[in-house]
């Protein structure tokens, strides 16, 4: 007989510490249980971390552009990676150690370090020892992942994750993958003072946003010195002396792509491999990912999967979100489901990208009869006085009810001004909601009844 829990959390992630904090104040008897570090993706080799790197890398892209206006810094602008990564470190530490002792500090909550496998459907061994839960939540997130590439197993490459530990600046780093992950790093880097080129097998870059808004942040990137190729599918590796050599011959037969280092920023996959799901029946699909319901709860009863591993969000904000329809259904006796949220996120490149809702091709797909506006955003005074132009703003409508299906802002604060979008959304307002408010000037939010005035009939 295992040590018996109300509740057995696996993964200390964005959704585990705070479903086993709620449960355990509703009374509950909770084991929380993590094999590595505190805090999951996000604090350790995602959001926090590269944001973070991504701040420092805009401070060296001000400061080589001061003279612009105005600004007179002087001589050349020394970029000291060590202390990059030290600040970086330093901010990671505070978060991961903040959410330990936050569970940790929490009564009826026992943390227990181990790797957690499943013995049967109630059951897990952590370390030969036993637990027992009529409940049990996975949040045991994802890691980078390579596609098929001819030569990559022998050659060195970093992952999104191995580049937190790089404290020095590549000569020429070779990306491959031009979506999310793969951009931020390419634009950070070149902003350090590496060369820097990105090759993408899709025809363009984050190909799953409109083609405006990616052949605008290509224009960004490419203004900023980043080399992109699009469309090589045929690729391989091969070392080249200390470095590597990246050949790309498909249709357009390009020159080696020589580079110092390679990141390759092309998936990732969900740490289910060792869980042993099997031995409680839990189904996964080809990839991995564990299969759930609307309510998150998988193919056997009671056990439920919140983040990266369920393939129903792979951000930290969806992961939270998960923890909050979990915790409402189970504390609340609410009816919360996952279809019921409406897709968001952003694209931390400077300018950065906030989305929401559907994209051109989606609402094409739908056959609905739809609206849509685009402005640049030279039309923002905000973003003029700034001396940051670039990217735009589009929306799209359903003709019929007047509800914003979906919206793109590329541009300056573009991540935090498509919240007056998402929040429009959520509460199930027409578009005119925003138009009939008095907006702040000047600020990028107030151009947003001006894009609106815009809308015409998608053809």
């Amino acid at each position: 007989m295992g040590a018996r829990f109300d509740a057995i959390v696996v993964g200390a992630g964005q959704a585990g510490p705070p479903l086993a904090v709620r449960l355990a104040n509703a009374g509950r008897k909770v084991a929380l249980v993590e094999r590595n570090l505190f805090g999951g993706t996000c604090v350790n080799t995602g959001c926090i971390p590269t944001k973070t790197l991504v701040a420092s890398a805009r401070a060296a892209h001000v400061a080589r552009t001061a003279a612009e206006y105005g600004v007179d810094i002087g001589g050349r602008v020394a970029v000291d990676m060590r202390k990059v990564k030290a600040r970086k470190d330093g901010v990671v530490e505070v978060s991961r150690q903040g959410v330990e002792r936050w569970l940790r500090g929490t009564d009826n909550v026992d943390v227990i370090k181990g790797h957690a496998r499943f013995t049967g459907p109630k059951k897990l061994d952590v370390g030969g020892a036993e637990l027992e839960a009529e409940r049990i939540f996975l949040n045991v997130g994802g890691r980078p992942s390579a596609p098929p590439i001819g030569g990559l197993a022998e050659v060195p490459y970093l992952t999104s994750s191995t580049m937190m530990d790089v404290d020095f600046l590549p000569e020429h780093l070779v990306v491959i993958g031009g979506s999310y992950i793969g951009l931020e790093f390419a634009q950070m880097y070149r902003r350090f003072g590496a060369e820097v080129t990105v090759v993408e097998m899709s025809p363009r870059i984050i190909p799953r946003e409109d083609p405006e808004v990616s052949d605008a942040l290509r224009e960004v990137l490419e203004r900023e010195g980043v080399t992109i190729h699009t469309g090589a599918r045929c690729i391989s590796v091969r070392k080249d002396g200390d470095g590597v050599a990246l050949g790309v011959d498909c249709a357009r037969a390009l020159p080696a792509i020589k580079g110092s280092h390679l990141l390759v920023a092309a998936g990732r996959r969900p740490n289910t491999h060792d869980l042993g799901l099997d031995a409680a029946g839990i189904e996964t699909d080809a990839q991995g990912f564990i299969p759930v319901d609307d309510r998150l709860e998988a193919s056997v009863p009671g056990v439920y999967v919140l983040g990266d591993a369920n393939r129903r969000g792979a951000f930290t904000h969806t992961a939270y979100n998960d923890y909050q329809i979990v915790a409402a259904n189970l504390c609340e006796g609410a009816d919360r489901r996952v279809s019921d949220r409406i897709t968001a996120y952003a694209l931390y490149v400077d300018p950065p990208l906030g989305r929401a809702g559907m994209a051109e091709a989606e609402v094409r797909e739908s056959g609905r009869p739809a609206l849509v506006a685009t402005m640049p955003m030279s039309r923002v005074g905000r973003a003029f006085e700034r001396g940051e132009t670039a990217g735009l703003m589009k929306a799209l409508v359903d003709a019929r009810t007047k509800r914003i299906l979906g919206a793109a802002i590329l541009g300056i604060e573009g991540d935090e001004v498509i919240h007056v979008l998402i929040n429009v959304m959520n509460a199930g307002l027409p578009y005119t909601a925003i138009q009939s408010a008095m907006p702040i000037h000047p600020t990028v939010a107030e151009l947003l009844p001006v894009l609106l005035e815009r809308l015409r009939p998608l053809e």
